[in-house]
């Protein structure tokens, strides 16, 4: 082996490494809804040149010695196993597969640390299913619900694309590229991502924020679950109204209502008021084929104080101005990507299983100080995901990201088709599917009050 096919963990790998937990695994779950069927063996061979194309996708972890002093990434020439799967269509399916991207964590020692599951004629009639650890709330009258768009005409066989990632390893918009890339192969259709959308650089400001020293709100707890592990909802709603010429974007409306969400649900639970500060990824990275594979986002954390939550109507235009400030600000703001502190923290001096052991009291340790929630908001897909004439182009794509204690919930957005397509993830030890429901409800509300004029 030689030395150019290793590559030492970089700090994001390292730090999930050394914190993995058996009873809830780091996996991030990405479900692409298609029109129409797709070929098994011309997906499997598109999928597998999609992977050479990036070929940094094809990695495992390098076996090491009981002192050494790093992780290391092995590239390999090939995937070690078999990467797409067609489960065996029934009433099921679609629930049972994401279940499994809950539970199952593709394994570090096999290359590429991603699946594929291929849900063949999945349904409304699935669509409408709940059970106890993941599910799809029923159409309401009146509401943004999910709603299984029909086939093309002459299409009986809707699919359901299901993307199971191991998160120490890779993030979500890495792996959408690798399946953009798939599609363009698959269907001869451009997969190119669109532009993304401009704004006129703001001048520097440096907004008020309150004191990051206090220590954040915990999300109430709910009705817990005896059995450990995520519980997911996924829901579809209608992209939140914004004024033409407002100072702030949607990302903000989502900032706030995660916000609203997370302060009333916690009145309700009779949790003293105390800030929230709610952890955001920034992706940096070009969404072409150049995009670099692997954790490659930075986290900030967005602050908000108890007293400056609107509780009327006409305070929401100068809360959203100020969150967009805070936003910005912070996404301009050059920082690695865990902070200063994990950089340290890995540095390569003492074996990799001294630091392991250190990175997981001190993680103990900080709990009390993590952040309230996290809300990952993809924005509008960037690749039009079309896999030819009779499969079509995607008109739903969520995501969900873990969602472990002391944290447990994450928000996870995405946009497609002009719809906002939303993903509460959390850890049974702290909520049950009711709890889910009721704040997937929340967070419409909150949202819906975002739609206000300047």
């Amino acid at each position: 082996m030689t030395p150019s096919t290793r590559i030492p963990f970089p700090v994001v790998d390292e730090v999930s490494r050394h914190c993995l937990q058996e009873e809830e695994p780091e996996t991030v779950h990405i479900e692409v809804h298609l029109p129409g069927p797709l070929d098994q063996a011309r997906l499997r061979k598109a999928f597998l040149e999609a992977l050479h194309r990036h070929p940094r996708i094809l990695m495992r972890e390098a076996p090491g010695g009981r002192f050494r002093r790093r992780y290391e990434w092995e590239l390999t020439a090939e995937p070690d196993v078999e990467v797409v799967s067609f489960p065996t269509p029934g009433r099921n399916a679609l629930r049972d597969a994401r279940t499994r991207a809950l539970v199952e964590a593709p394994p570090l020692t096999q290359s590429p640390p991603i699946r594929l599951e291929v849900v063949e004629g999945a349904g409304p009639a699935e669509g409408s299913e709940a059970s106890d650890l993941v599910g799809l709330h029923p159409p309401l009258q009146g509401r943004g619900e999910l709603r299984d768009q029909p086939p093309p005409a002459g299409s009986q066989k809707p699919t359901v694309l299901f993307l199971t990632i191991n998160h120490t390893a890779l993030d979500g918009p890495a792996c959408l590229r690798i399946l953009a890339t798939a599609a363009e192969i698959y269907g001869g259709k451009d997969n190119s991502p669109t532009p993304a959308p401009t704004r006129t650089p703001d001048p520097p400001q440096t907004p008020e924020t309150p004191s990051n020293w206090a220590r954040p709100a915990r999300v109430a707890p709910g009705t817990p679950e005896d059995s450990p592990g995520n519980g997911l909802l996924v829901t579809e709603l209608p992209l939140p109204h914004r004024p033409k010429g407002s100072p702030y974007t949607v990302n903000d409306q989502l900032m706030v209502a995660t916000a609203l969400t997370i302060a009333h649900w916690n009145r309700e639970h009779g949790a003293a008021p105390r800030p929230l500060r709610i952890t955001m990824p920034v992706d940096d990275r070009p969404r072409d084929t150049t995009m670099p594979i692997g954790n490659g986002t930075r986290l900030v954390e967005v602050p908000f104080a108890p007293e400056e939550l609107p509780h009327d109507p006409t305070d929401m235009p100068e809360f959203l101005s100020r969150t967009a400030q805070r936003t910005r600000a912070l996404k301009s703001l050059p920082r690695p990507q865990l902070g200063h502190g994990a950089s340290l923290l890995t540095a390569p001096v003492p074996p990799v299983a001294w630091r392991a052991a250190l990175t997981r009291g001190l993680r103990r340790a900080a709990a009390p100080w993590t952040s309230t929630t996290l809300l990952s908001n993809i924005g509008r897909i960037p690749y039009p995901l079309d896999f030819g004439e009779e499969a079509g182009r995607a008109h739903a794509v969520w995501f969900s990201a873990p969602a472990r204690m002391p944290r447990g919930l994450t928000v996870t957005t995405a946009s497609t088709a002009g719809r906002l397509h939303l993903a509460l993830r959390w850890s049974r030890a702290l909520l049950g599917h009711g709890d889910g429901a009721h704040l997937r409800d929340l967070f419409e509300h909150y949202l819906h009050t975002t739609e206000v004029a300047p």
